[in-house]
């Protein structure tokens, strides 16, 4: 059995900052904007200044995620640290369109920003460690690492090699 890894797996990065209007305080998504700066009326918002728009990300990453069967892992790197991980699910339905925002849902709804869907956590959910160094501003960078992966290709690794 030959399985394209190439296919099942890929990987991209968001960098983005803190502003100290972040509330995090949204129970059903969270947001990273490539806009500057964040009122605080934005309460799914995390993140400014984002490197990326959801158009943006990865063709590679974009093609395992627009599997009904990917899973998403999603992990907001420190200085070295790991400081919270979400995971979600992809689906064949994602626009993926959208250049300003990256929008990750804990519903099944789809929009042009959304990155995914049936995610482990919304912002009210992030660790508050998270939040606190985001809402520090300016000099914190944030990378987003975002690794996609088909969930059938992973059963078939599984099963070739009698697991």
């Amino acid at each position: 059995m030959y399985i394209d890894l190439d296919k099942c797996i890929a990987i991209d990065v968001v960098r983005f900052r803190g502003c100290s209007n972040i509330k995090a305080s949204h129970r059903t998504t969270f947001e990273i904007t490539r806009d500057y700066y964040v009122t605080s009326r934005g309460d799914c918002i995390i993140g400014v200044s984002a490197s990326k728009g959801v158009v943006d990300i990865d063709s590679d990453v974009k093609d395992v995620i627009r599997n009904d069967d990917s899973i998403i892992l999603i992990a907001f790197l420190y200085r070295d640290r790991v400081l919270d991980v979400v995971t979600a699910r992809g689906s064949s339905k994602l626009l993926l369109s959208d250049s300003r925002r990256i929008v990750v849902r804990k519903s099944s709804f789809i929009g042009p920003e959304t990155l995914a869907i049936n995610a482990s956590k919304a912002a009210s959910d992030l660790s508050r460690e998270l939040v606190d160094t985001l809402r520090r501003g300016s000099e914190i960078e944030i990378m987003m690492v975002l690794m996609a992966i088909r969930a059938s290709c992973v059963l078939k690794t599984m099963a070739r090699f009698g697991l």
